[in-house]
């Protein structure tokens, strides 16, 4: 990340226990530094939030003071649920000039500088993954490239040491967020299309967060013309920013968890998506289809699939019960079959992985 852009402060607590704010009511909490990067035009900033305080079974461990019961309608801190709003990030920036005043300002410090320059260094070595196109992507930042762009090369050039690289996306080029207080866009990633062996992938899921919050925008992009594709062109667009989690099942369908009906019915009570939709190209999103649910005490919920050799397709259900515990179901397919049948139709039972809760796959 670039520190240039970023206003780095942090806020401390004082020595008294501090409310994780949720849909449930009742929190523990450590004393000490707690660190949040809140949006706030476009910099990070170090201050105070519920968003990064999960109430985890580790967090609960880790506090040493008596838990404090704590009712929503009572809670002084309430406001900063809504982590964006004026309220709050008067009281993160009180909290953060607090911290100034008593430790001062680590942006004339020398640590600061020198990270700041390795930073910005040109030796840095770009990591890079190759895409079914044949070229081989990269997603960089510098002191030109504040907010970062998308970029490729071919392996010949990479290999070169000084490779020629073409910019796909310049996110410092694009128009700015029109929600919230966030002036940036801050890169969440790319999901690609895989439609099996031998095939052209050429088309891919951007995610975009509007001042680098978790909730993010998702856009389709066309990797032959190097364009977004919009959704009178029969884009697959999510245009308001939330907590989505989104991938391709085959090129007209996507399985997408996000708070569909805007009042959060739809995520559990940490704030993730716990309901997985079908969504087919050229339909809006009203119209997809529920395929997976978990519950709502839990973490997450979540669908994928993927191509395997020999034409074969793994599909796999999730609940991420815990942060720590996960139950998983799995169905095979052909490449027809997930090619042909969208996962609302699809016949094919998911079966129970039998693994124990504290593994992964």
């Amino acid at each position: 990340m670039m520190l240039r852009s970023s206003l780095l402060l942090v806020a401390v607590l004082r020595s008294k226990s501090f409310s994780y704010f949720s849909t449930t009511s009742r929190r523990t909490a450590t004393t000490a530094v707690v660190p949040l990067i809140s949006a706030l035009g476009g910099k990070r900033v170090l201050g105070i939030s519920s968003s990064s305080c999960p109430s985890s079974p580790s967090v609960m461990k880790m506090s040493s003071e008596k838990e404090v019961d704590v009712s929503l309608s009572s809670d002084p801190h309430k406001f900063l649920e809504d982590v964006l709003s004026k309220e709050s990030l008067d009281w993160v920036k009180e909290r953060n000039d607090e911290c100034i005043s008593k430790f001062g300002d680590p942006t004339v410090s020398e640590d600061y500088k020198r990270i700041l320059d390795i930073l910005d260094s040109k030796d840095k070595i770009p990591g890079i993954a190759q895409i079914g196109d044949g070229a081989y992507y990269n997603f960089w930042q510098d002191e030109n490239h504040v907010q970062g762009i998308w970029r490729k090369t071919t392996l010949e050039s990479y290999s070169s040491g000084t490779p020629e690289w073409k910019t796909i996306l310049d996110l410092d080029a694009l128009n700015p967020p029109t929600t919230d207080t966030a002036a940036t866009w801050v890169w969440h990633g790319s999901t690609l299309l895989d439609e099996g062996p031998g095939t052209k992938c050429d088309r891919a899921l951007i995610g975009l967060s509007p001042g680098g919050s978790d909730a993010d925008i998702t856009r389709e992009f066309d990797l032959i013309t190097e364009k977004f594709v919009d959704a009178e062109d029969g884009g697959f667009v999510m245009s308001k920013a939330a907590k989505t989690s989104m991938s391709y099942r085959s090129r007209d369908e996507v399985l997408i968890g996000t708070d569909f009906e805007g009042d959060g019915s739809t995520m559990t009570d940490s704030g993730y998506a716990r309901v997985v939709k079908s969504w087919k190209r050229g339909t809006p999103l009203s119209e997809a289809k529920v395929v997976f649910e978990a519950e709502q005490s839990d973490i997450a919920g979540g669908q994928w699939a993927y191509h395997d050799r020999n034409g074969i397709c793994h599909e796999f259900q999730l609940r991420s019960v815990t942060f720590y515990t996960s139950k998983y179901w799995y169905r095979s397919l052909s490449l027809e079959q997930l090619s042909g049948t969208t996962a609302d139709e699809e016949t094919t039972p998911f079966q129970p992985v039998p693994i124990p809760d504290d593994a992964e796959i």
